[in-house]
């Protein structure tokens, strides 16, 4: 096994793996009566165009798009943006996306006709390393025991929901032994690419890695559409849903018997170093604008929880923080920076103080005088295997 700290990527443009590999790109427009981009055929269950569609081969070398990179004045991360980021904003995915109803890091629900794909590769890119160091470890030996005891199976078949870049993937194939089969969910066709060109190639044993995209609405999900999985996973996508498609995400993994690893979903409590009177005003704020519009935000992993027990689950919990020092500024100021900004946004008469309190705040950040430990939680879902299991 590969040392976990050293597994991902610390920086610079996602990564291309050398050489093709196979790579099965299936809209939902190839299912018949659905249209595209309207999540149809997820709901459908869509496992026959895995062997329908035209695999595809795409070199590393030229798979990802290139762009011009200005790296962030000040803070000394090697992690650089686009050529539109403007220094001092927040990156599209850090802060308030301004539309009701999705984040621009998961793209859920059906977009109108003039509402393009929203993505931000550089958020993502930004947060992947902590991400990487706060996930738990503990959860996958109880993982591991489970798809070794799954039956009839020759490889795993793992569903990654509004898989954005694919860290999920980039951090889990090679800690899972045997033959691995990832099927990559989003709404973004432009994040889709990045997730398969940078996917691993090896499991932990060296065993196959292969990868197919599905470009639909993770919301909406049945269990015929999970049919022959071995596991769904996720990243940061459980407090972006609804009670209602938290139940229903829970019916539709159960139903199809197999467990899910959801990582990375928000606590609702953050702790900054030193501490500022205004922190839990502010906390308060930001936990109440991630509920906005019917989602549940810091309430997502307790929800899951009851919903995957009241399906038969057996389910765990475990932390899974980040915890930001002076080597990861660059984070920390855009974590700030989108915190502060939902907050205000939330409550609009914290605007002076506020703007006040995100000064000093990125003055202590720039001193590397300040740390911050922004709690998750991860979710582990053993279903009772059953009809639909691999």
């Amino acid at each position: 096994m590969t040392n976990p700290a050293t597994t991902t990527q610390q920086g610079g443009a996602i990564p291309a793996q050398p050489g093709p590999r196979e790579v099965t790109s299936v809209t939902d427009s190839a299912v018949p009566g659905t249209k595209p981009g309207s999540g149809q055929a997820l709901a459908a269950g869509v496992q026959g165009v895995v062997s329908g569609g035209q695999p595809g081969r795409i070199g590393g070398e030229t798979a990802v798009r290139s762009t011009e990179h200005a790296a962030v004045p000040g803070l000394g991360s090697s992690v650089t943006f686009g050529p539109g980021h403007v220094p001092g904003a927040v990156i599209p995915g850090a802060g308030p996306s301004g539309k009701p109803g999705s984040r621009p890091t998961v793209k859920l629900r059906e977009a109108g006709p003039d509402d393009p794909p929203r993505y931000a590769p550089e958020w993502l890119e930004l947060r992947e390393p902590a991400d990487a160091a706060g996930r738990a470890h503990d959860l996958l030996d109880p993982l591991r025991i489970r798809l070794a005891n799954m039956p009839g199976k020759s490889g795993v078949v793992i569903h990654d929901l509004g898989c954005g870049t694919g860290s999920m993937g980039r951090w889990l194939a090679p800690r899972l032994d045997g033959a691995q089969h990832w099927i990559l969910h989003d709404r973004d066709p432009y994040l889709l690419h990045f997730a398969a060109v940078s996917s691993p190639r090896s499991a932990a044993d060296g065993s196959r890695v292969t990868v197919e995209t599905r470009r639909g609405d993770v919301a909406r999900l049945t269990p015929d559409a999970l049919q022959g999985a071995s596991l769904v996973t996720a990243s940061a996508l459980l407090d972006v849903l609804t009670r209602e498609e938290i139940d229903t995400l829970a019916a539709a993994c159960t139903g199809a018997g197999c467990p899910a690893l959801l990582t990375l979903s928000v606590a609702g409590r953050v702790e900054l170093s030193p501490s500022h009177p205004l922190d839990a005003e502010l906390t308060q704020a930001f936990n109440d604008h991630q509920r906005r519009d019917g989602m549940l935000g810091p309430d997502a992993v307790t929800a899951a929880a009851e919903a995957f027990s009241e399906h038969g689950a057996t389910v765990r919990l475990h932390p899974s923080p980040w915890r930001l020092g002076p080597e990861q500024a660059a984070l920390t100021e855009q974590w700030l920076r989108g915190w502060v900004g939902a907050a205000v946004e939330e409550r609009p008469e914290l605007r002076a103080e506020a703007d006040v309190y995100l000064t000093n705040r990125l003055a202590a950040l720039a001193a590397g005088e300040l740390r911050v430990t922004v709690h998750h939680v991860d979710l582990l879902a053993l279903s009772r295997p059953g009809s639909g299991a691999s």
